[in-house]
């Protein structure tokens, strides 16, 4: 691993309430493992749950409008990463100032959520066509295109009528690793009742089997491409073949019918005895290549592919219907945690709305954080943990945040004029606001991040602006001061 991988600052069960990147920035590093976030679309649309519903009080705003803020922080990314500042800039052409900004807001929070997730974490992004494409390209400037694993296609509607164009009846998710070692667990949908009689049409006392293959395709000069029991695979152009691992070789192995299966039987024609010699190779009575016994029991089922068409979007009259705009369906959320996190994990929801991943999280013995604008979401989350666990009272407390947590893997703050001195020399006496030059009694020490919003006097965290633009930035993010900077010099030039 590239990093060490730190404790949690946060508890198990945490809902925040108030601004995702305020709270990110107090989260430590490394230290989540799968990351889920469903966040506004771009569409253009506003969203409120129905009065009267469980989720009643929640709403959110999916409109984009490009504002000076949103320039400074476009600024302040061209600073961190080039070539994200130009995947930005270049949406402005191509799809207007609405989605630049929309943009700029997930960009900064995506940085963040790398900053926190585990060297064998992954992330995956929910959206839909409106901005997939343009996300796509900031998912791979932050995380890497060697990290991009998957753009997974669920069909969330059975059909639609768009007018001239094709029914529009998908999302995305794309499906992003956080290095070259990640968490996978390989997920499997159960054969249908159609296939299993159709394809496993013999049966003995280990149950329904269908006849596999014991060769594989390609010649070999090793033993695999010897003949065995008079029989050359070579003829076909084929090798032999055992299965030493997946589900048949955990079948042979989980009900001991070879012992020392397989690591004891070091030759291919050592395992084909011994396969032979259990009744596990079937020869057909036509043609003389033999053949696997392959059990439905050894069979996961059906791996799981790249478009999900077998979850329906969230009914009207299902149990977990919150009636929740936007509410995703648990089974969606159930097959990503199963697939990219292992128990004890922790999951990370910072867009968690009616909190879906949080509980599918818990039921699947996750740790979960969530964060989300809307105080509704600690309720939406408590009704949640009431009905898993039915009229019984929850053997556990959801914890409630407004604050922001302060991050523990930073070690101790430096002595402040050690690090004035430290930024005098590497900032050439220049303030990092206006860009004059001061005597080093004229400049201040400032943190980039305010403590307001959890930012400590860390080296990464600090800076040196004269006295003017201190006062100016006061207890706000530096954005709002290269904002207001950049505006006061429009005006003074005229512009």
């Amino acid at each position: 691993m590239t990093t060490q991988q730190t404790k949690s600052n946060i508890h198990n069960r945490t809902i925040f309430t108030g601004d995702n990147l305020d709270i990110l920035r107090g989260i430590n590093s490394n230290c989540i493992d799968l990351i889920y976030l469903d966040p506004p679309f771009n569409s253009n649309r506003n969203y409120a749950a129905p009065i009267g519903s469980k989720a009643a009080g929640a709403a959110f705003k999916d409109t984009w409008t490009l504002n000076d803020l949103d320039q400074a922080w476009h600024n302040e990314i061209a600073d961190k990463d080039l070539a994200l500042y130009k995947t930005i800039d270049a949406s402005e052409h191509s799809h207007g100032k609405s989605m630049k900004s929309y943009l700029i807001m997930m960009a900064v929070r995506l940085m963040e959520l790398k900053r926190v997730l585990r060297d064998t974490g992954s992330i995956y992004l929910h959206c839909d066509p409106t901005a997939s494409h343009y996300l796509k390209t900031l998912m791979d400037s932050i995380f890497g295109s060697d990290n991009f694993r998957n753009e997974v296609v669920w069909k969330r509607t059975s059909g639609r009528s768009d007018g001239k164009q094709f029914g529009r009846v998908h999302e995305t998710l794309l499906y992003y690793s956080a290095s070259s070692e990640w968490t996978w667990n390989k997920q499997y949908t159960t054969h249908t009742d159609e296939y299993v009689a159709s394809a496993y049409r013999h049966k003995d006392e280990l149950g329904p089997w269908t006849a596999s293959d014991l060769t594989a395709t390609g010649m070999s000069r090793g033993e695999s491409g010897m003949p065995w029991r008079g029989i050359d695979p070579g003829e076909k152009g084929n090798h032999w073949r055992t299965p030493t691992r997946g589900g048949m070789n955990d079948f042979i192995v989980e009900n001991n019918l070879i012992p020392g299966w397989p690591d004891e039987y070091k030759s291919v024609h050592e395992r084909l005895d011994a396969l032979d010699a259990a009744g596990l190779v079937y020869w057909p009575e036509r043609g003389n290549i033999p053949r696997l016994k392959r059990y439905l029991a050894s069979a996961k089922g059906i791996a799981i592919e790249d478009i999900f068409t077998d979850i329906s979007n969230v009914q009207g009259r299902a149990k977990e219907n919150l009636h929740y705009p936007t509410q995703k369906p648990l089974a969606l959320l159930e097959r990503i945690i199963k697939a990219s996190s292992n128990e004890r994990d922790i999951v990370l929801d910072p867009f968690c709305g009616c909190a879906t991943a949080c509980e599918a999280a818990e039921k699947l013995g996750r740790q979960w954080i969530g964060i989300d604008l809307s105080p509704q979401a600690i309720n939406l989350v408590n009704r949640r943990m009431k009905r898993m666990f039915g009229d019984q009272l929850v053997p556990f407390n959801v914890t409630a945040r407004t604050d922001i947590p302060l991050r523990t893997d930073l070690g101790p703050e430096p002595p402040r004029a050690e690090l004035k001195t430290i930024l005098y020399g590497e900032q050439g006496g220049f303030c990092k606001g206006c860009g004059e030059h001061f005597q080093p009694r004229h400049l201040t020490l400032d943190r980039i991040i305010p403590g307001a919003k959890g930012g400590t006097y860390h080296k990464e965290n600090v800076q040196l602006l004269c006295h003017s633009c201190n006062s100016i930035k006061g207890d706000r993010p530096m954005e709002y001061l290269r904002a207001r900077l950049e505006k006061e010099y429009r005006q003074g030039w005229g512009y």
